[in-house]
């Protein structure tokens, strides 16, 4: 199966109260079998939901989705994964899909 590589970065936004902002940000590299930038744009396409959710959607969802499905029969995921897959379907099936 065809990997799409990412580097993921989050970085909280500096305030008044954070000096150190940037010394606290995340960043890690994640394999994924969608191609996750596709995703968001398909999602921001959708009539049915606001186009600036789209990131953190598709986004949250793609990687979500695969420790879901490498790790579908752990005990803290097995239930899950069929009620995850029925609402993948269910957002596929309406305003154009997600990927």
């Amino acid at each position: 199966m065809a990997h799409h590589r990412y580097r993921i970065t989050v970085e909280p936004l500096a305030d008044d109260t954070s000096s150190d902002a940037a010394a606290s940000a995340l960043h890690f590299e994640v394999a994924n079998h969608d191609d996750i930038l596709h995703v968001v744009e398909r999602l921001r396409a959708r009539a049915d939901l606001p186009p600036d959710t789209a990131p953190a959607l598709g986004v949250g969802l793609k990687l979500f989705g695969e420790v879901l499905l490498e790790h579908r029969t752990h005990p803290l995921f097995r239930e899950l994964y069929p009620h995850f897959g029925e609402f993948m379907r269910t957002l596929k099936g309406k305003g154009g899909g997600a990927g």
